[in-house]
């Protein structure tokens, strides 16, 4: 326990697994709160974790901006979640807020892990050969269920109910038998298609993954590893897994981290210029046939009774909560909450923003982009510490070591869009990495400094 690697490998693969079983304990019988502290093993494992570093380097921890930027950006979420919220003119509920920092400040818990853990070159690579195995189970997994397991039985199962009762997210998920909305694509004309959401449940999560896998990969072919040649075959497989999760924004990420790469390795600007016209490419072409090649479902009779009165009274169309999100619609979601935290600088409060406030059933001031969910939670401060703190790691860790620094590359992109610090994988995992390298970092700094004795 006084340096706990093990514990990186156990985030990568249970984090993986964990909304999968969470919904089987779920219809297995396992509810409430006994479900609730079941699932919490991972903070619980995170905290011990960081007493058992902590405890170790304390008196030897050589502070840095990175460092006081994470601490800044932290104790502004927790002034935040003490500060009345009717002072805020928030109206985040008791657990809201709980959901809302625990969201907010697990990226800055793993981060100071990995901080102290201080990983070595080979332990750094014993735990990517892990995230390409696990990459490598999510692919196959997924690939066979969408073409092997029908969406009824997904419909029966313990998902759609652990996502209702137990996460509180009955309101937004009625349409598809309260599964999440985004197992299917939905092309608005009448024909829906299975999307890849593997053990995760979600295509987004998925991908996040898949991308972290493939970037990976690439670096360690740009070392010229001859071993590395075994990891061909599970890198088809991840990237076909890949552009089965149909998710739009993680090929352009993609794309972005491979150009981050680029300017880092400029000697091998032709290899990953190819990778990127392959990316860019075969993404945008597969996202034009998808429909001829994803396997097809349908909705049940109560699902199509749903949104045609959903659609009377709304006045959308029918199956139009289901369609695929459009880039217009993230962007215009994206100025939205931009206008709002800037009109409201002071933010409403940890809990007012996102899943935590739809969980909990009060107003969602902001939601899609990590970004505008912080500044709602914490204020425009907090938003700009974040963004300061997620710069300074990442002019860190991008020279040091490229996978992880282009990994941030695509986080960071994903962010605007999407809510990265809600995906647990992402929030430990990455940010332990991000941690490590910045030991790493600090101490190639130290050894290469010139002696003036």
């Amino acid at each position: 326990m006084r340096r706990p690697v093990w514990a990186v490998h156990v985030f990568v693969v249970g984090l993986a697994l964990h909304n999968f079983v969470m919904a089987e304990l779920w219809d297995a019988g396992v509810h409430g709160h006994a479900l609730e502290g079941i699932s919490a093993w991972k903070e619980a494992l995170l905290v011990v974790c960081l007493v058992s570093v902590g405890a170790r380097v304390w008196r030897t921890f050589a502070w840095n901006r990175v460092d006081l930027l994470a601490l800044a950006y932290a104790a502004i979420v927790v002034v935040w979640c003490v500060l009345p919220q009717h002072w805020l003119g928030g109206s985040a509920t008791h657990h809201g807020i709980l959901l809302g920092a625990r969201e907010d400040l697990i990226p800055v818990g793993a981060y100071f892990f990995g901080r102290g853990l201080a990983l070595t070159e080979s332990e750094l690579r014993r735990i990517g050969q892990t995230i390409l195995v696990t990459a490598g189970a999510l692919a196959a997994f997924g690939l066979v269920d969408i073409y092997a397991i029908p969406l009824s039985w997904w419909r029966h199962s313990g998902v759609p109910d652990w996502y209702r009762y137990q996460l509180g997210f009955g309101r937004s998920y009625q349409g598809l038998s309260y599964l999440p909305q985004n197992f299917v694509y939905n092309t608005g004309n009448g024909h829906i298609y299975r999307r890849l959401v593997s053990t995760f449940l979600s295509p987004l999560a998925t991908s996040y993954v898949f991308v972290v896998a493939l970037l990976l990969v690439l670096a360690w072919v740009m070392r010229l590893r001859p071993r590395a040649i075994v990891w061909v075959p599970m890198t088809a497989l991840v990237f076909a897994a890949l552009l089965w999760t149909h998710s739009r924004s993680s090929y352009i990420a993609l794309a972005l981290a491979l150009v981050s790469i680029v300017l880092v390795r400029r000697e091998w600007w032709l290899v990953l210029a190819a990778s990127l016209v392959i990316v860019l490419g075969v993404g945008s072409i597969f996202v034009k046939e998808y429909s001829h090649i994803a396997p097809v479902t349908s909705f049940t009779p109560a699902e199509i009774h749903f949104q045609q009165t959903n659609a009377q009274a709304t006045g959308q169309s029918a199956g139009g909560g289901f369609a695929d999100a459009s880039t217009s619609s993230h962007w215009r979601n994206l100025r939205a909450g931009i206008g709002k935290v800037i009109h409201h600088p002071q933010g409403y409060g940890v809990g007012n923003a996102g899943s935590s406030a739809e969980r909990t059933n009060v107003t969602v001031q902001a939601g899609e982009s990590t970004y505008t969910q912080v500044g709602i939670d914490a204020g425009i401060v907090g938003a700009l510490l974040f963004i300061a703190w997620s710069l300074a790691l990442l002019r860190f860790v991008l020279p040091c070591v490229a996978w992880v620094g282009a990994s941030f590359v695509a986080v960071f992109a994903l962010a605007l869009q999407t809510d990265v610090l809600g995906v647990p994988w992402l929030a430990y995992v990455l940010w332990i990495l991000g941690g490590s390298v910045v030991s790493i970092a600090l101490t190639r700094r130290f050894e290469t400094r010139p002696s003036y004795q």
